[in-house]
C-alpha cells in the first residue's frame, strides 16, 4: 500500500476495486435513509482507510422531511448527500483533506465546488448526474475520478 495525499491507495488494483465496491455498497445503503422519493443519494468520505463522514440527501435539520412538493418537484433547500457529508466532517475535529468521496450519483457543479474546497482528492461514483459540469470542474481541479459500473 502507498499513501498519496493522505488517501489510502492500494498498490494492487484488484484490492482497490474490492474496497471501492464495498464502500460504494455502504453509500448505497446509506442512501436508503433519505426521505426523498424522487432520488435517494448516499455519500461516504474515507480518509486513511477510515470512514470519517457520511451523508444522504434531505432537508436541513429542523425542517419537515418532505423533499418534494405536491407536484413531485424537489424543494430548492434540499441538501445533497455530499454536501451533508462535507458539512458533517466540518463540524468534527477531522477534515476531508486528501480523502476519497464515495457517491452514489456524480456531483452537481455546486457540490463540486464544495468537494474541491474540502480538499477531497478522489471521487468514486456509481450513477451519472444529468449535468456533467460538476465532473469537469473536479477533473480540472485535479481530483481523480473513477466511475464504478456496478456494485
Amino acid at each position: 500500500m502507498s499513501i498519496s495525499h493522505g488517501t489510502l491507495v492500494h498498490a494492487e488494483p484488484a484490492k482497490q476495486a474490492r474496497y471501492d465496491t464495498a464502500y460504494m455498497r455502504m453509500a448505497a445503503e446509506w442512501s436508503q435513509l433519505s426521505h426523498c422519493t424522487r432520488k435517494k443519494v448516499g455519500a461516504l468520505i474515507v480518509k486513511e482507510g477510515m470512514i470519517i463522514s457520511d451523508g444522504y440527501n434531505g432537508t436541513p435539520s429542523g425542517f419537515a422531511n418532505d423533499c418534494e412538493d405536491a407536484n413531485g418537484l424537489t424543494h430548492w433547500y434540499v441538501l445533497h448527500a455530499e454536501a451533508n457529508a462535507i458539512m458533517k466532517v466540518a463540524r468534527s475535529t477531522n477534515n476531508a483533506l486528501g480523502g476519497t468521496l464515495y457517491l452514489t450519483h456524480s456531483p452537481c457543479k455546486e457540490c463540486s465546488k464544495l468537494i474541491l474546497q474540502a480538499g477531497i482528492k478522489r471521487l468514486v461514483y456509481l450513477d451519472a448526474y444529468k449535468d456533467a459540469s460538476g465532473l469537469e470542474l473536479l477533473a480540472n481541479g485535479g481530483v481523480t475520478i473513477h466511475r464504478l459500473e456496478r456494485i
